[in-house]
């Protein structure tokens, strides 16, 4: 890589920011928390500096997180691969656990998603039959029905 390759590559917060959806302050959090596999390099002026492979991290981290992993085992994951080579098994280990957490929660989703899928059913029926005035009505034992 030539130099202007790696000036290039170089990119600020603001700029990660916008590349991965995170908010600056988020970014700043992540690095607090020790959830980047890497140390945040600073400008001569003191800025952050991130590369290409931060930005893929985050989008790693920030897919973890909203699939639910928590913080503590994303902290834990990211300690692991910071480690370097010999801790795979380790990694393996909290990603299988972490996938059965999410496939559960799938499960409960799509039992969720059931129940819509009837309740709206139900609803549509009614409304096409006309009968969708008693549907549910919290109020017909005020009225005396």
């Amino acid at each position: 890589m030539t130099t202007g390759d790696a000036a290039a590559a170089e990119m600020s917060i603001g700029e990660v920011a916008a590349r991965t959806g995170l908010s600056v302050d988020a970014l700043r959090f992540y690095e607090r928390q020790e959830l980047l596999v890497s140390a945040v390099r600073r400008s001569a002026g003191g800025r952050r500096i991130y590369d290409q492979e931060d930005v893929e991290w985050l989008r790693i981290c920030t897919r973890l997180r909203a699939s639910g992993m928590p913080l503590a085992e994303l902290r834990a994951f990211a300690a692991l691969v910071r480690e370097g080579p010999g801790n795979e098994e380790q990694r393996l280990d909290l990603l299988r656990r972490h996938r059965e957490n999410v496939r559960g929660q799938l499960a409960d989703l799509r039992e969720c998603l059931d129940l819509i899928t009837w309740k709206v059913g139900v609803y549509e029926r009614h409304l096409s039959e006309g009968t969708a005035g008693g549907v549910w009505d919290p109020t017909a034992s005020q009225r005396g029905v």
